[in-house]
């Protein structure tokens, strides 16, 4: 599956767009839709490169997801979690935050109506709540059921 483009909407919209680096709530280098591969601090990118930026991150997202979930998933489903796993990052490991999430376990479990809250539980940056971080997970969580998350 790939990311519909009400994936990307919801992706665009909290992520939104900088052309120049700057250090997101997580204290990582960022550029772009949350693209943090590569980012120096005097870089600066057009548009159309953090577009393709963003095209190249959603891939790697999307592989993680379509690996480790079992389950079949819908369009808003996947999206959401694809938005999900984008914004917490994959890790060393590829994938680990979704890999090691009590989320995974409970959605390869097929227990779909239990997703919603723990997509939500990851609300935190550096050990506190992100009120950015809650309105995604609700939104996100909202996707998932889908529901419009607008």
């Amino acid at each position: 599956m790939e990311t519909s483009q009400n994936g990307i909407d919801l992706i665009k919209h909290f992520e939104g767009c900088r052309l120049e680096p700057y250090l997101c709530s997580a204290n990582v280098l960022t550029i772009g839709y949350g693209h943090t591969k590569d980012v120096v601090e005097n870089m600066s990118i057009t548009e159309d490169t953090a577009e393709a930026l963003l095209q190249q991150d959603l891939k790697e997202f999307e592989d993680h997801v379509s690996r480790l979930v079992e389950v079949h998933l819908n369009q808003n489903q996947f999206d959401a979690l694809v938005s999900w796993t984008f914004n917490l990052g994959a890790g060393n490991l590829g994938g680990s935050n979704l890999r090691s999430s009590t989320m995974l376990k409970v959605l390869n479990q097929r227990k779909y109506d239990e997703v919603p809250e723990q997509m939500q539980r990851w609300n935190k940056s550096a050990g506190v709540v992100n009120k950015g971080l809650v309105k995604r997970r609700g939104a996100e969580a909202l996707l998932f059921a889908s529901k419009a998350w607008t």
